[in-house]
């Protein structure tokens, strides 16, 4: 058998066996409370020096109304809750029956004081503290590189 045919009978197993060969897997990741589920946290690689990461994430399934009102993580010495104008309001609203999502660009999380950089592909523990739901522990990914 040639060397391609091998190659080939390799890929085609792996793609068969649900494994990706050259792509890494993705690593969406949920956590839920009683009334939504928060759906997978995100950040930047933090840049040389950055002392602030935004974090965001989506709010799916929301059956009843509630605000995320401040979160804490070993990484950080403090929270910061970011309205989508940029602003610090007295929380973020996750209205019932629709998808809230948070990005860099929008309303976020801001982690300040980063006590260590934040590297492509890890995951870091935050929790979050909603108005109803109380404290949720989750982690959330460095999915993308640091901000030119």
């Amino acid at each position: 058998m040639s060397h391609v045919m091998r190659r080939r009978h390799v890929l085609q197993a792996a793609l068969c066996a649900g494994v990706g060969v050259f792509a890494p897997a993705a690593q969406a990741h949920e956590y839920f409370t009683a009334h939504f589920t928060v759906e997978h946290p995100w950040t930047h690689a933090s840049a040389r020096g950055a002392g602030v990461a935004a974090i965001g994430m989506s709010f799916l399934d929301v059956t009843v109304a509630d605000r995320l009102i401040a979160a804490h993580s070993p990484l950080a010495t403090g929270a910061e809750l970011v309205g989508a104008d940029n602003s610090a309001p007295p929380g973020i609203a996750i209205p019932a029956g629709q998808t809230t999502t948070l990005t860099a660009a929008g309303a976020h999380l801001r982690l300040v004081g980063l006590t260590q950089p934040l590297k492509l592909g890890r995951e870091y523990p935050v929790t979050l503290v909603f108005e109803r739901a109380g404290a949720l522990k989750a982690s959330f990914l460095v999915d993308y590189p640091a901000p030119e």
